[in-house]
């Protein structure tokens, strides 16, 4: 009796695993089949919101199924982030995600959520580097420059960036830290107030990413100096990246990037993927990308994830270096 009782379980056990990868499968195979969610975790108009719905229009067109943008704005992205972050791992909740996901973690001594932990990178949409920029009137014409101005004159000094926490006050930090000056930190609400006293002179500096900076750029109204990632611009040739004149952990890029839930099943990841790098291969969105001055990507789940996770550490070294907080 005991026998047939454990071989009636372990049939019924069997059929319940059988039956769980057979729905596992058709769900990969057959999704989407029903309504995709893209949360945006800012105010709608932005370019965060503008890429979502830019992708979004496009994969319900491929796809044949309405994409929802849904702006949920509020603490910084995090109660945004953390929807996504608690929704079903069923690949019908995504996340337009910039890089303040991954430095939160580093700024905020606790999170609902874990950006690392729960939270699955898709594909890497745009990329932008920061400029760093002084008024036109200032006597500074090279990095070098300014870094003698800073040090001849003191306390007198300042950087703006767009709210403590934000990747522009961690730069500015981090010049503070490497070219041992000090320069004090004036956070603004948003980046038009910031360019704004920049050409106004209010400020001595800035970090200004290059999609705010770009309608600026061939005005003369302020003066770049240097730009942080990997290569110089192609728009401002003759400026030197960060990384060219001597200073470390400046090569990031700030990034528009897709999450989902970890528990979705990677067929699920990799299906959604691909079919964004495809749309972001068409020549209209590629057009649309640069007129918001951001550089397309399109990369693949391993590729973006491995980013992720370097961006993740060197924000957190230097969050914890320059004793930045957002709380």
């Amino acid at each position: 009796m005991k026998s047939r009782f454990i071989a009636r379980r372990s049939l019924m056990l069997a059929a319940l695993l059988a039956s769980g990868t057979s729905l596992m499968a058709q769900t990969a195979g057959n999704y989407p089949s029903q309504p995709i969610k893209i949360i945006v975790p800012y105010p709608a108009g932005g370019a965060t919101d503008t890429l979502a719905r830019m992708i979004g229009a496009k994969l319900s067109e491929a796809w044949k199924q309405p994409v929802i943008v849904e702006n949920r704005p509020g603490a910084s992205g995090n109660i945004g982030n953390d929807v996504v972050a608690k929704a079903p791992g069923d690949g019908y909740t995504v996340l337009m995600g910039i890089t303040a996901l991954i430095q939160a973690p580093a700024l905020y001594r606790k999170l609902p959520y874990d950006p690392i932990r729960d939270l699955t990178p898709v594909s890497e949409v745009a990329r932008t580097p920061s400029l760093f920029a002084v008024p036109a009137a200032s006597p500074a014409k090279t990095m070098r420059d300014f870094i003698i101005l800073a040090k001849s004159n003191p306390n007198r000094h300042n950087y703006g960036s767009y709210g403590n926490g934000t990747s522009s006050h961690i730069q500015g930090s981090l010049l503070n830290l490497q070219a041992g000056l000090d320069l004090t930190h004036i956070p603004y609400k948003g980046a038009a107030p910031l360019v704004t006293d920049l050409i106004g002179g209010q400020l001595s500096s800035a970090f200004v990413d290059a999609a705010t900076a770009r309608p600026h750029l061939n005005t003369g109204k302020f003066r770049v100096l240097a730009v942080t990632g990997a290569q110089r611009m192609k728009s401002l040739p003759d400026v030197p990246t960060f990384t060219e004149l001597g200073y470390h952990s400046y090569g990031l890029y700030g990034w528009f990037g897709l999450f989902m839930p970890s528990a979705t099943p990677k067929s699920v990841v990799n299906k959604f993927s691909n079919e964004v790098g495809k749309i972001l291969r068409f020549p209209e969105i590629a057009a649309k990308v640069a007129d918001l001055g951001l550089t397309v990507v399109g990369n693949k789940p391993e590729e973006f994830a491995r980013s992720v996770k370097t961006d993740a550490d060197i924000y957190a070294k230097i969050i914890r270096q320059a004793g930045i907080t957002a709380d």
